[in-house]
């Protein structure tokens, strides 16, 4: 079989039978379509070891921008996708090369960069509630932190979807697997502030308040659906208000996250209980916060054993 009949076959049966979300079969397209276009139009059955191997020195110096190649974990990713088509080709039976036989290539241990409380507090004070906008950005870094909501799970949310009187509301997170958020009575304070100063009926949570209603577009649909905040425009908020707080770390809503994740364990939580918190479907995942306890441990040994 010829290598773009394979992958397309691929990417129907990922959102088909396997009910995958849509980004991730665009990265899979992205990542497959790169194989393609490097091994050119072969039959499945000519991908071997030594084809690999070139691939991936041709990933490794790549560059997708002046003097900037991809990085060790984007290379990984290639490769991941590239496994996940080669299991299903073996299951199809096609003669092509098992995926067991190519491995990740090993990356430095992770660094995870968090927020401390001083850190936390200033970045929620910097935020101007005077205006719309800024009870819609506190709302936002407050619901972030409660939650540990990925951006992605944080932007997909309307008003119908969060249950501020329990607060806490079902989330559909990666691999469609869902789980229980809560929100904090601060939270659930701001998140009522925000949707009470608004004088629309929109679905989404969080609106582009800067956009005109004029536009035909705004006009066809009630819904608000063109209204709702991209991942980009929360990533921004972040960050400007970031350094508008002085805060020196490359901060985004994913910081915040391993914020909410740190928090917990430094306060006692257990591994387990953060894994299910943050949506993490493997306790690897989630192992990567265990340098930060270890740290904390050893300063309390330090502090109080003579």
């Amino acid at each position: 079989m010829l290598l773009a009949d394979a992958i397309q076959d691929f990417l129907e049966h990922c959102e088909i039978e396997k009910n995958q979300s849509k980004r991730t079969l665009i990265s899979y397209q992205h990542y497959l379509e790169r194989f393609l276009e490097f091994t050119d139009e072969i039959n499945i059955s000519k991908i071997n070891q030594p084809l690999i191997k070139k691939y991936r020195l041709h990933l490794n110096r790549l560059e997708f921008k002046p003097h900037k190649n991809l990085s060790i974990k984007t290379q990984n990713y290639h490769i991941i996708a590239l496994r996940a088509f080669l299991k299903f080709c073996s299951k199809k039976d096609w003669e092509t090369l098992a995926p067991e036989k190519i491995d990740l290539a090993k990356i430095p241990e992770r660094e995870v960069e968090f927020l401390t409380r001083e850190e936390l507090e200033r970045l929620f004070r910097t935020v101007d509630n005077g205006k719309i906008t800024g009870l819609r950005n506190r709302a936002i870094l407050e619901m972030l932190y409660s939650t540990g909501l990925r951006i992605s799970e944080l932007t997909a949310l309307d008003k119908q979807h969060v249950d501020l009187e329990r607060g806490e509301f079902a989330i559909r997170g990666k691999g469609q697997k869902i789980r229980i958020v809560f929100l904090s009575e601060r939270t659930k304070g701001w998140l009522k502030e925000y949707i009470t100063a608004r004088d629309d009926n929109y679905s989404p949570l969080f609106l582009n308040h800067r956009r005109s209603r004029n536009k035909q577009e705004g006009d066809l649909d009630l819904t608000g659906e063109h209204r709702r905040l991209t991942d980009y425009t929360i990533q921004e908020i972040v960050r400007t208000t970031a350094i508008k707080a002085g805060i020196t770390k490359h901060v985004t809503p994913h910081t915040i996250r391993h914020t909410f994740a740190t928090e917990l364990l430094l306060n006692g939580a257990d591994i387990r209980s953060v894994q299910e918190l943050l949506g993490h479907s493997s306790i690897t995942t989630t192992q990567i916060y265990t340098h930060i306890t270890n740290k904390k441990l050893k300063e309390v040994h330090e502090k109080f054993h003579r």
